[in-house]
């Protein structure tokens, strides 16, 4: 029988199988430890081929290919990888301004990521109504100037407010969408202002280090509003993986997009002379931050960087 993996506890899986029913699946030692080089050889959202040993349990024999998927480097020495999630057909990568703030540096590598792997994605910009400073409302602007500008649609949500969530919501019907960010952007009261019936389980912003804390322990995938959402756990920190550096640029769409410019077909779009990547970054069409990301990954050793 098929199915969808819709929870993984660490330990053990849990299938929704096509025929409707949840079963907490193992997997047989054989496939979990062939050519596994990630933490996680199945991810909520693989579809695999699973045996029913009972009517609430099963054995996991086969992972179909994956269309795409979200993957980070591994904070485990043995492994090389995590996968978030497999089979997405968007991600809503959650980030505030303030009570936490996310680092713009995150948010690039989150998306050279989603690029990577042909993931459309838009950044929820939440708790928009902590934004009542001025200095704040300036951020507020410039962080929408930045990745607007990048062709990345910015929405500015409250789920005090109830400001946008109907916009959320309208995004779901027939896809499956991977909700991400760190920990206290407030995902889980996101999903929660969307789907009611859920009932995550919230926390709170610590005041001594204004960073929040893990309240969703697991990937799991949940079915809403005609469609699938996955709420994932928060992430400190985004490690590249298995990207050639000369490709990097591909992945920064307003990089790529002038790219075409310059004058040496190989540009680095460092030092090289006639870049016309250099050249958007003066003329103000490329931001300074972006650009400043872009070579952070190229000066990295490994791909592995840590917010």
């Amino acid at each position: 029988m098929d199915g969808v993996i819709v929870k993984h506890t660490g330990s053990s899986y849990l299938v929704r199988g096509d025929d409707g029913k949840l079963r907490l699946a193992s997997v047989r030692g054989r496939l979990r430890l062939k050519n596994s080089k990630t933490t996680n050889p199945i991810a909520v959202g693989d579809r695999v081929s699973f045996t029913p040993v009972s009517e609430r349990e099963g054995s996991i024999t086969e992972i179909y290919p994956r269309k795409n998927y979200i993957i980070r480097r591994s904070t485990n020495l043995s492994r090389q990888a995590h996968i978030l999630a497999a089979n997405i057909d968007k991600v809503f990568l959650i980030v505030t301004l303030t009570e936490p703030e996310t680092r713009y540096e995150f948010v690039d590598r989150f998306l050279v990521t989603a690029e990577a792997y042909k993931i459309p994605a838009c950044i929820i910009l939440n708790k928009i109504d902590l934004l009542t400073s001025q200095p704040l409302r300036d951020e507020l602007q410039h962080f929408k100037q930045v990745y607007a500008g990048a062709g990345y649609p910015v929405l500015e949500v409250s789920v005090l407010q109830n400001l946008n969530i109907d916009k959320i919501k309208s995004e779901i019907p027939g896809k499956t969408i991977l909700f991400s960010g760190n920990s206290g952007v407030g995902k889980s009261s996101l999903i929660n202002r969307i789907a009611p019936h859920l009932h995550l389980k919230t926390g709170e912003i610590s005041k001594a280090h204004n960073k929040g804390t893990h309240t969703t322990t697991f990937y799991e995938m949940f079915e809403t509003s005609g469609g699938f959402i996955i709420d994932s756990p928060g992430i400190k920190g985004f490690g590249l993986i298995d990207m050639d550096k000369s490709e990097i640029y591909h992945f920064f769409p307003e990089i790529f997009k002038v790219s075409s410019g310059c004058r040496f077909g190989m540009c680095s779009h460092t030092h090289e002379p006639e870049c016309a990547v250099k050249n958007a970054l003066e003329s103000g069409e490329i931001s300074e931050s972006r650009y400043l990301s872009y070579l952070k990954i190229l000066e990295s050793d490994d791909g592995k960087y840590r917010l």
